[in-house]
């Protein structure tokens, strides 16, 4: 995670990220998560093949649906 965020931090430092470990369904832990958060952000597989769009799975499905804060769906680069 340290590594995947290190050029995001440099380029945006304005921008405060808390990273936390927890035990638990992911589901349960970003909603719990999402509570006191004033943005959510998830990724997203593009769809395979000829398919347009993003494949959803359930966690991201849940909190589209259930997250109190505003969520963010961010595609995989291809």
């Amino acid at each position: 995670m340290d590594h995947a965020l290190r050029t995001p931090g440099r380029d945006h430092p304005e921008v405060t990220v808390h990273r936390a470990t927890v035990e638990g369904t992911a589901r349960k832990a970003l909603l719990h998560a999402a509570a006191t958060a004033d943005l959510l952000v998830l990724g997203a597989r593009r769809g395979r093949g000829h398919a347009v769009g993003l494949e959803l799975g359930r966690i991201a499905h849940a909190a589209l649906h259930h997250a109190p804060c505003p969520v963010v769906i961010v595609p995989e680069r291809v």
